[in-house]
């Protein structure tokens, strides 16, 4: 069974991270790797730079960054090839980048960017970046092919959060990476873009490349998926808020997922989903201290003498209050109100109701004044901004007693505007002011893990 092994933005950020990398595929050379890579630490965000600018009309601003990108993957070229390799590998290089200049003065003379050309952009991080990882790596004696994820990852056409066509996929995964590895072949591709089934690039997510590892890896069928990034695993928080946060040795899929969705920084939310399917454990690891176990997710954790494994806060958040008295006794409201989130595509997390008002929350964006007008047709709506959800995650909350009074004791004089135990049982989310997330944390942490579990934390 073969491994994939999923490298971040940080891990592959200049040629010292990338001879990293390539040392850790060496020591899994023995297990079938497939390389699955995102663009260079913070260039997807110069890309969207480059394409607002050009969507403004900006033309030199947008090729100015361009030229940045530029320069910035030709330094790491030359110091991970040698000369001859590079003199070769450059010319590829700069086909890529003067396709990616032709594209913005394209942008530019219209003065307008779709999310059709927005992808287009965006995937140069992901092409560049396996472009470049694959030479590094040949360079340094592996056998490594570079795979089109375009070819392979095919979605459907919802630019900019395309979703993945599954069976499709493993068709391609059939076709272009099967064989590689069963000529000895490392193959190389760039995670969070594919293209449509007639070739127009997508994207599928900001922090899509944890995603399209889990894809490859259910796909075909691998062993483990390893997501290489620059912390120690998953920690019981944010250590950011909590200086003395504790690895999580080894988590279930349901807590990891909770998490993620909440508010954890490490993985992406739906990076599980495929790899739950097919029972498939995840292993979050250091590229900088490879030799750290980071992180094992798996179907079923062993037991914890703690009733937590991790707390998240997710930040931006905003409540939508809807009030109407018609509502009681009626059916059909809640679908009424759910339709509308749905029209403007907007995702809700904590719901909460009463016989005649329904409260939720939504991530803070610019849809929220129409999706509040047309709530506005069906009843009285509120909504307010700045607030932060706080979720304590556990499988050992099941029947355990008095676990959500002493959540609620030790927070006493803060407010809480809304409380919701999931329906997987595995959590307790509240929602409170976004001024108040890092004291709640730093409480409910001290509270909760002052006694950790050694063989849960390290």
């Amino acid at each position: 069974m073969s491994l994939v092994m999923k490298f971040g933005g940080t891990s592959v950020e200049d040629a010292a991270a990338i001879t990293r990398a390539a040392a850790i595929v060496q020591s899994r050379l023995a297990e079938q790797p497939v390389v699955v890579v995102s663009a260079m630490a913070k260039v997807t965000d110069q890309l969207v730079a480059c394409a607002n600018a050009a969507g403004n009309g900006d033309r030199e601003a947008a090729l100015g960054i361009a030229r940045g990108l530029r320069e910035r993957h030709y330094t790491a070229a030359s110091e991970l090839l040698g000369t001859g390799v590079f003199t070769q590998f450059h010319s590829e290089l700069e086909g890529e980048f003067d396709a990616l200049d032709e594209l913005l003065r394209g942008i530019a003379a219209v003065g307008e960017l779709t999310p059709r050309t927005t992808d287009n952009v965006l995937s140069f991080g992901e092409r560049l970046s396996s472009k470049l990882v694959t030479a590094a790596f040949s360079a340094r004696g592996l056998s490594a092919s570079l795979v089109d994820a375009r070819q392979c990852i095919v979605t459907d056409d919802r630019h900019t959060r395309a979703t993945p066509l599954f069976d499709e996929i493993n068709d391609a995964l059939a076709e272009y990476v099967r064989p590689l590895l069963e000529r000895g072949r490392v193959p190389v591709m760039g995670g969070f873009i594919g293209a449509t089934q007639d070739g127009a690039p997508t994207t599928i997510g900001r922090g899509g490349s944890d995603f399209s590892a889990a894809i490859v890896g259910a796909g075909i069928g691998s062993a483990r998926i390893e997501i290489w990034t620059d912390v120690d695993g998953m920690k019981t928080t944010d250590p950011n808020l909590c200086p003395d946060a504790r690895r999580i040795k080894v988590i279930s899929f349901d807590e990891a997922a909770e998490l993620a969705y909440f508010g954890a920084k490490v993985l992406h939310p739906a990076t599980l989903l495929p790899a739950v399917q097919k029972n498939i454990p995840v292993l979050v690891l250091n590229s900088r201290n490879p030799k750290n176990e980071g992180t094992r997710i798996v179907a079923r954790a062993p037991g914890c003498k703690n009733p937590f494994k991790a707390i998240a806060a997710k930040k931006r958040i905003t409540i939508v209050d809807v009030v109407a008295t018609r509502m009681l006794g009626a059916h059909g409201f809640l679908k009424a109100i759910f339709e509308v989130f749905d029209r403007h595509r907007c995702a809700v997390d904590v719901v909460s109701t009463s016989e005649v008002s329904v409260s939720l929350t939504v991530d803070s964006n610019e849809a929220i004044p129409a999706i509040a007008a047309d709530l506005g047709k069906l009843a009285e709506v509120k909504y307010e901004g700045r607030k932060a959800i706080v979720c304590l995650v556990g499988e050992n909350i099941r029947g355990t007693r008095g676990v959500a009074a002493k959540v609620f004791s030790a927070i006493s004089d803060v407010n809480v505007r809304m409380i919701s135990q999931g329906a997987s049982e595995i959590n307790i989310t509240f929602v409170i002011e976004e001024d108040d997330v890092p004291q709640v944390v730093q409480r409910l942490h001290k509270t909760f893990f002052a006694d950790a579990d050694p063989a849960v934390f390290d």
